[in-house]
């Protein structure tokens, strides 16, 4: 069973981004284009990085967890990632 991460970066313009991996470091990298892959949203907000991060039990929970996260507005989120 392999662990899950659901995590919030900062991009450039100031947005909040929600994303799971297995691999925060190298998910982060892929992100920033250190590495190949990220998700489209963030190639042109670069460089981002992790505010909050979350290790949660599968991929099912950390689904869950992040369209909770993705749920909120971004007020909620500022909290969420100030805590």
């Amino acid at each position: 069973m392999s662990e899950w991460f659901v995590y919030v970066l900062r991009c450039v313009d100031d947005s909040l981004y929600t994303g799971i991996a297995t691999d925060l470091t190298r998910r982060l990298a892929e992100h920033n284009g250190e590495l190949p892959g990220g998700a489209r949203y963030t190639r042109g907000r670069r460089p981002v990085s992790l505010l909050h991060s979350e290790q949660v039990a599968s991929r099912a929970e950390a689904c869950r967890r992040e369209m909770a996260i993705k749920g909120l507005k971004k007020a909620e989120k500022e909290l969420l990632v100030s805590s």
